[in-house]
């Protein structure tokens, strides 16, 4: 814990890699991208610093209001992570955005970045209207939603149990009854993204050319499939593909690839191996960032 800020580090050495969850995800939910056996303590697959947190106001981070602007996610981090960059940027979903706020503000600390099914400052502008509507809809007020039942809770942790089966045992645990305790979480940080965050983005001047990978999740987000016609769906879905490519194309040493079959919120623990190749092929060619 470095200033209310809470940091989990696996491995030792450079280069340095610092992982960036997306709303309602946490440091710990992406254990397994250093290493193939996160039960395998001070172990990494993956050479190098594996640092994981937690942003302020989630987790096991000290509690701030939320929703906060990119840039004070971006210094928070800057200020208080444990070891020196430059450091390889591993963001998810919105996750990915501050990423890149903080190559905006800090460029000589940013060697690569991956980008795991990002969000785009453009994206209701390059999809149908009716995606923007259906965007809408799923974002309810969290305060207005009720508690989980006990029958939600039991299905939500059988299927953590499922989904983070490679975890210790102890820290399984922790992440399920967190996950449980603190799912509004997510819906709070996210509560500005598309109203301020994407314009911080927007605006906030040049990122340094480094090497990035942009994944983009193949079968998108199971959300979108539930509530909306199967045509909106793939239109939504093939808009976001070209997006993803748009943005790495925007780097010199930018490449995109699709996950086929992974969901948004879990593609790297459905498709680790390709999420962890991406990762290896940054370590391998990053560099120290030239700003463009």
């Amino acid at each position: 814990m470095v200033r209310g800020i809470a940091f989990y580090r696996l491995g030792s050495g450079g280069p340095t890699v610092v992982y960036l969850p997306g709303a309602g995800l946490v440091g710990l939910d992406f254990l397994n991208l250093a290493t193939e056996n996160p039960a395998t303590e001070n172990l990494a697959a993956e050479p190098g610093t594996h640092v994981f947190y937690d942003r302020g106001g989630t987790g096991w981070s000290d509690p701030v209001p939320l929703p906060r602007s990119a840039a004070d996610v971006a210094r928070e981090l800057h200020e208080t992570v444990p070891v020196p960059g430059p450091y390889i940027l591993v963001g998810h979903s919105m996750g990915a955005v501050y990423a890149r706020r903080f190559a905006q503000l800090f460029p000589a600390d940013v060697a690569a970045m991956l980008f795991l099914d990002p969000g785009h400052e453009d994206l209701f502008a390059h999809l149908p209207p009716e995606a923007a509507a259906l965007g809408a809809e799923l974002k309810p007020d969290p305060a207005a939603l009720p508690d989980l039942t006990e029958a939600q809770l039991e299905a939500a942790r059988t299927a953590y149990a499922s989904l983070l089966a490679a975890w210790p045992d102890e820290v399984r645990a922790e992440l399920t009854d967190h996950h449980l305790a603190h799912w509004r979480t997510g819906l709070h940080e996210a509560a500005n993204l598309e109203s301020e965050v994407y314009d911080e983005v927007r605006h906030g001047g040049e990122v340094p050319d480094v090497p990035v990978i942009v994944l983009t999740a193949g079968a998108g987000n199971p959300a979108w499939s539930g509530h909306g016609p199967p045509e909106l769906v793939a239109k939504t879905l093939a808009g976001i593909r070209e997006l993803h490519a748009g943005l790495a194309a925007s780097f010199t040493r930018g490449e995109h690839r699709v996950l086929d079959g992974a969901t948004h919120q879990y593609a790297h623990i459905e498709q680790p191996g390709a999420v962890r190749a991406a990762l290896s092929d940054l370590i391998a060619r990053s560099s120290p960032p030239a700003v463009r």
